[in-house]
C-alpha cells in the first residue's frame, strides 16, 4: 500500500511547496509574457513586460534593472511612461525575478546580446533606454554594442563609475557564494537600507520583491548565480569606455548615493573615498561625448522611488 501512496505523497509536496512559494511573491503591475533564447547552448525563457499606451505609441522605452532588484520596481516608472505615450518594455534579466537562471558565464557582453534577441522579436528598431545601478551598466555596455539601437540613453545611479577591481579585494566564487548562500531576509532589507538616506515603510516591498529567491527551492543555485553576476560586475568594468557611447545620454544621480560593489571589504579610509558619486557623475559626464548631469541633492541610490515626481519630470524633459 505504502508504494501506492508514495508518489501521491509527493505530488501533494510539490503543490504545497509551489503553492506557499506562489503565495510569496509579489504581483507584477502588467502581465508577465516569455521570449525563448539560446545562451550558450542553453534554452533559456526571459520574462518580460511589454505594455502599449492607450494612444497611439510613438517611441519606446527599454529599462534595465539592478542586480538586486527585477522588474517589479519599474512599476511607478511604468505607468508615468504609458500615460505620456510611450511603449514601455521591462525585462527580468535572465538569472533575475520571473526569468530562467541558467548557469552561464554571465556578462554584459551577453545579456546584452539577449536582449538586443528580445527587441529584434518584437520588431523594436529604436529605444530609449533607461538602466538604474547595475543596469546602468548593462545600458552602458548594449549603447556600444548596439550604437544603431539606442536612440537616448539614461544612467540613473549606475554602478560601475569607477574600476572595483582596482581597490575591492578580489574574492573567489566560492567566497561569493557562501556570502549569497547564506542570505536572509534581514540581511537584504540592511543592505537596501543603505540606498536611502531615511528608511520609509513604502520602501519594504522591495526587499520583499528580492526575499522571493529565499523561497525558491532552487535558492543554492540562484545563490551561485548572484556570486557569478557580483563577479561580472567586479570583472567588467565599462568605465574605462565613455566615449564609446554615441546616444544624448542624461545621467540622473542621487547625491547622497555612496554605494560601493563589494563596500563591506574596504577599510573605512577607503569606504569615505569611493562611492563618491557626485564627483564620479562629473567625471562621467565629461567622457560621454553628448551628456548632461541632473542632481538630485538628499537623494540616495534609487531616485525613481524616493522621489518619484522630480525623477519624472528629468526624465520626460529629457526624452520628450
Amino acid at each position: 500500500m505504502a508504494s501506492l501512496y508514495y508518489p501521491k505523497a509527493l505530488m501533494m509536496l510539490f503543490f504545497l511547496t509551489a503553492t506557499l512559494y506562489g503565495q510569496g511573491q509579489v504581483e507584477y503591475p502588467y502581465p508577465v509574457k516569455k521570449f525563448n533564447i539560446t545562451l550558450e547552448n542553453k534554452p533559456v525563457q526571459i520574462a518580460y513586460m511589454d505594455v502599449q499606451p492607450e494612444s497611439a505609441p510613438g517611441k519606446t522605452v527599454l529599462l534595465f534593472h539592478g542586480k538586486n532588484f527585477n522588474g517589479y520596481y519599474w512599476k511607478d516608472v511604468m505607468s508615468f511612461l504609458i500615460k505620456s505615450g510611450f511603449r514601455v518594455i521591462v525585462p527580468d534579466q535572465p538569472g533575475w525575478g520571473r526569468s530562467d537562471k541558467p548557469e552561464l558565464h554571465y556578462s554584459f557582453h551577453l545579456l546584452s546580446y539577449a536582449m538586443n534577441g528580445l527587441l529584434d522579436s518584437l520588431q523594436v528598431k529604436k529605444v530609449y533606454l533607461i538602466g538604474h545601478s547595475m543596469g546602468g551598466m548593462l545600458a552602458a555596455r548594449f549603447a556600444m554594442m548596439y550604437p544603431g539601437k539606442v536612440e537616448k540613453l539614461v544612467l540613473e545611479n549606475p554602478i560601475g563609475l569607477e574600476d572595483y577591481k582596482r581597490f575591492v579585494p578580489y574574492q573567489t566564487i566560492e567566497q561569493l557564494y557562501q556570502k549569497e548562500v547564506s542570505a536572509t531576509y534581514e540581511s537584504y532589507k540592511k543592505y537596501q537600507q543603505s540606498y536611502y538616506p531615511q528608511w520609509k515603510p513604502e520602501y519594504e516591498q522591495y526587499v520583499q520583491a528580492q526575499a522571493e529567491a529565499l523561497k525558491n527551492p532552487e535558492f543554492p543555485r540562484i545563490a551561485r548565480i548572484n556570486a557569478i553576476t557580483y563577479q561580472m560586475i567586479y570583472e567588467q568594468p565599462v568605465c574605462y569606455e565613455w566615449e564609446r557611447i554615441a546616444a544624448p545620454t542624461l545621467l540622473i544621480i542621487g547625491t547622497e548615493d555612496r554605494t560601493v560593489v563589494g563596500k563591506a571589504l574596504l577599510s573605512d579610509e577607503d569606504k569615505n573615498r569611493y562611492g563618491q558619486y557626485p564627483a564620479l557623475a562629473k567625471k562621467t559626464q565629461e567622457q560621454i561625448p553628448n551628456a548632461l548631469l541632473f542632481e538630485m541633492p538628499g537623494i540616495g541610490h534609487i531616485p525613481h522611488i524616493q522621489d518619484l515626481g522630480q525623477f519624472k519630470q528629468a526624465l520626460l524633459t529629457f526624452l520628450q
